[in-house]
């Protein structure tokens, strides 16, 4: 049997209403990972089914930038299935994958209420992470993520809610605790907002609000480790800290969370324990499998870790199922990052051995081109081998990467021009808020009426109509 019969064939069961479409490929999940299988299946005409609870391919190294109205959620997170439109073999599908039956080689999702099953030949799972909180998932309610482009939306909305009623309100402690930022985790994703954040009240709102300065704005980066980045160490991690600390942002290093709520954080360093007041936390300290992680460990008997992800196996594969793959984030294989370009090298091996071009079982070898993280406007640091680079140089060089890594050429055009605008200029140009109706009852005190007032019109006087005149004979 072809590919492409393959690909059609339609089993319907007889005296019920299921039925099972089968392919060569099914493929969970639209990230990196997802994307690099994916392709290089599609570029060899084998059929596969790509199944995503999203219909764009985020983009989340620059996710920050959305938050801080840098891109437009547009420009980071195209359609997977524009993107793969071009390849007659990709059937891209918009749905949830609730169950696998690795044994008769077929996966059941949800997609308008209904749950549909897709037999296949290979599975890839790539459905990559979320927000941890460590035990305590009450933090989730009162704190900001940086996952997904609503979360990104959401800070978004919330940053200049606060500017807009810092600028309003006449109580100075509200008006502190508005502009008071607290960043939870001094990994990449919180030193680069807690550098934006700093940026962004120098830069752009002191130009907008001239009651509001740089000064009146606090930031407070907080790391358990000793060391802001902890993941690069030594000059790199303490040019960080330098670096953030000159731009105005407090870093707290050795410090853990242990009680937060809607008005602030409770910080203990060894026995010191200090209480910080903030309209804004934001949580960036950790994370763990999705959901389908455990489905899949359950069904295929592999381990995981403390964090749920999936132990695999050296060649990628889960448990004893030799037909059953896994990538990115999602898993655990000799300590290698949590980054893009593992997601992406994993999902060309998996490919590559389901293609037949290298031999079942053979070893994932993870070919690291060095690592980046940019901390604010014209810093960064870089390292690739022994080489270490900081300042200007390694900023350039992350916005270069990342421009190249991006989807398509009107994508990279306007995040070019976006950059222009917001790192050489002012602007901010996807920065914009209407107060919420359900904030502007809640606002009022109870003993206050509201009238709506119409808007004043200025208007020409009308005329008086002259008095008709009637002749008298």
């Amino acid at each position: 049997m072809s590919y492409i019969d393959f690909k059609v064939e339609v089993e319907v069961i007889v005296g019920s209403t299921a039925v099972t479409d089968r392919t060569e490929v099914v493929v969970v999940g639209s990230g990196f990972g997802a994307l690099a299988t994916a392709k290089k299946l599609a570029k060899a005409g084998t059929p596969f089914v790509l199944i995503s609870e999203t219909t764009e391919h985020l983009f989340q190294p620059l996710l920050y930038q959305v938050a801080t109205g840098v891109l437009s959620a547009g420009e980071i997170a195209p359609s997977i299935r524009s993107i793969l439109a071009k390849y007659p073999s990709a059937d891209v599908r918009l749905g949830r994958v609730v169950d696998v039956r690795p044994d008769v080689h077929e996966v059941d999702y949800v997609a308008g209420g209904v749950v549909h099953t897709v037999g296949y030949r290979s599975l890839v799972a790539a459905t990559g992470a979320r927000q941890a909180y460590f035990g305590r998932d009450e933090f989730e309610k009162v704190t900001y993520a940086l996952k997904t482009v609503e979360d990104a939306e959401r800070l978004r909305r919330q940053i200049l809610r606060c500017f807009e009623e810092a600028h309003t309100t006449t109580d100075p402690e509200r008006r502190r605790n508005l502009l008071s930022f607290v960043v939870i985790g001094a990994g990449a994703t919180g030193v680069e907002l807690a550098g934006q954040i700093k940026e962004l009240a120098g830069r752009y709102f002191e130009q907008s609000f001239h009651d509001i300065s740089a000064d009146d704005v606090s930031v407070t980066l907080v790391e358990g480790a000793g060391e802001a980045l902890p993941a690069f160490g030594g000059k790199l991690s303490e040019y960080t800290k330098q670096s953030l600390e000159k731009s105005g942002v407090d870093v707290v290093l050795g410090t853990f969370v242990t009680d937060i709520d809607e008005h602030g954080a409770t910080l203990k360093a060894g026995d010191e324990e200090r209480r910080i007041t903030a309209e804004t936390i934001i949580w960036s300290a950790g994370v763990r499998a999705n959901d389908f992680a455990g489905v899949l460990a359950e069904r295929t008997g592999c381990a995981t870790d403390r964090a749920g992800r999936l132990l695999v196996n050296p060649d990628l594969t889960v448990g004893g199922y030799a037909d059953v793959y896994a990538i990115g984030d999602m898993t655990s294989l000799n300590n290698l990052p949590g980054q893009s370009p593992v997601a992406m090298q994993g999902g060309r091996h998996v490919a590559r051995t389901i293609l037949g071009k290298q031999p079942v079982g053979t070893r994932f070898k993870y070919r690291d081109k060095g690592s980046m993280a940019i901390i604010n406007r014209f810093r960064a640091i870089t390292r690739v081998g022994k080489i270490e680079l900081s300042g200007f140089i390694a900023w350039v060089l992350w916005l270069a990467v990342h421009l190249v890594y991006m989807v398509g050429f009107r994508n990279r055009y306007v995040a070019v021009m976006s950059w222009f605008g917001s790192f050489l200029g002012h602007r901010r140009p996807h920065f914009h808020y209407a107060q919420e109706q359900h904030r502007l009852d809640a606002d009022v005190p109870d003993d206050v009426t509201v009238t709506a007032v119409p808007a004043r019109v200025d208007r020409a006087p009308e005329k008086k109509p002259e008095p008709e005149k009637v002749s008298v004979r």
